[in-house]
């Protein structure tokens, strides 16, 4: 009998990796979907350019602390390679606020995409203020040049937020969803 629970618990896990990417795939497209009617000319962008990804994140700042957390789809256009991704951030600073948002990244280069999907980039920010109530369209404040051959587009889904801070921000590939093929 218990010769057989790791089996079960081996079994179902598939099942939840499959679960938790369809998950991702969908809140990748309705970020692009987001993108594409803020910014028109965005989806030119995406479909011409090497590879691009998406991260849909939450974030929280109380005071002189924040945090922000999301998960998210790389894709390679040029060989149609997908890499499942998370985000951790930290900040130290000023700030108040809870808000949802999308991140999506435009990656122009092979090496640029090799170090993205590495974990090779780390991103720093400062300031920031964004408001939306999540049902008249998020605020879209722009794309920017994140790192060599990478620009980013943010768009604020719902929530307010105020903070003024230090942000160091890790994305990386996620292990688990990129074992099972």
């Amino acid at each position: 009998m218990l010769c057989l629970l790791p089996a079960t618990a081996l079994a179902a896990n598939p099942a939840k990796i499959q679960k938790e990417r369809t998950e991702i795939e969908a809140l990748s497209a309705k970020a692009l979907e987001n993108l594409y009617a803020k910014v028109p000319s965005s989806r030119a962008v995406i479909r011409d350019c090497y590879a691009y990804a998406t991260l849909s994140n939450t974030g929280m700042k109380l005071g002189l602390f924040g945090d922000a957390h999301g998960r998210g789809l790389a894709v390679n256009n040029k060989t149609g390679e997908k890499k499942y991704m998370r985000m951790k951030e930290l900040g130290l600073g000023l700030g108040l606020g809870v808000k949802e948002y999308d991140l999506i990244f435009v990656i122009g280069t092979e090496q640029a995409w090799q170090s993205f999907i590495a974990g090779d980039i780390k991103f720093a920010s400062a300031a920031d203020a964004s408001a939306s109530d999540g049902q008249a369209g998020g605020a879209v404040e722009g794309a920017s040049i994140a790192a060599k051959g990478i620009w980013v587009y943010q768009m604020t889904k719902k929530g307010l937020s105020l903070d003024a801070s230090i942000k160091g921000t890790k994305i990386y590939a996620d292990k688990n969803l990129n074992t099972y093929e």
